[in-house]
């Protein structure tokens, strides 16, 4: 695996972990308020988390999809990364 393949699987590991916590903090948001946007939230993060354990499958066994291209890699990780920062913001006021 080329070093942007392997920090882009890393920024999907970091932001599985940060859409658990998310998960978490609005299940129990749910739980007391009874909300559809508290659901809709807990439903955004089971879905973008799916779509990171997909996107860590295909880093892991099929790498080969990027391998051809150094654009597409930095691409990938750009995407990636954006993500990740996007994800941190969505924590960092939730957690608040």
């Amino acid at each position: 695996m080329t070093p942007f393949l392997s920090v882009a699987a890393a920024l999907s590991a970091l932001n599985v972990l940060l859409l658990v916590a998310l998960g978490v903090v609005w299940a129990r948001n749910y739980r007391a308020f009874r909300t559809p946007l508290t659901l809709g939230l807990l439903g955004f993060a089971v879905v973008l988390a799916i779509e990171n354990l997909v996107a860590l499958s295909f880093f892991f066994s099929m790498g080969m999809l990027y391998t051809g291209s150094a654009a597409a890699q930095q691409a990938v990780l750009a995407m990636r990364a954006l993500q990740f920062v996007a994800i941190l913001f969505l924590t960092i006021v939730s957690m608040r």
